[in-house]
């Protein structure tokens, strides 16, 4: 067995999306967050308001294409950590709804 590289470690890489995405955490209060990247297993957001490490949220990612249906998850903070003037956001997917 080899050592694999860095940036072979991940099973998914990486897609850069920056785009806006809706967040709504367990007691129904909702959110406009922005997704920096997305993989396979989970997504880094950027929010204005701090979310607790172990929260379970919603999210919803517009399609902005009729043929495709707005991407809605439930994922698990695992990590956030003061960026500017907001929280940068480590999720990881627990279910992909539509």
């Amino acid at each position: 067995m080899t050592m694999k590289d860095y940036s072979e470690k991940r099973d998914f890489h990486r897609m850069q999306v920056n785009t806006e995405i809706q967040i709504t955490d367990s007691s129904g209060q909702t959110y406009t967050a922005i997704c920096r990247d997305l993989s396979g297993t989970g997504m880094q957001l950027y929010v204005e308001q701090p979310i607790a490490e172990g929260t379970e949220i919603q999210t919803l990612m517009p399609s902005t294409n009729e043929q495709f249906p707005p991407f809605e998850t439930i994922c698990k903070v695992l990590r956030s950590t003061p960026e500017g003037e907001g929280f940068l956001l480590g999720t990881t997917i627990v279910k992909v709804k539509h």
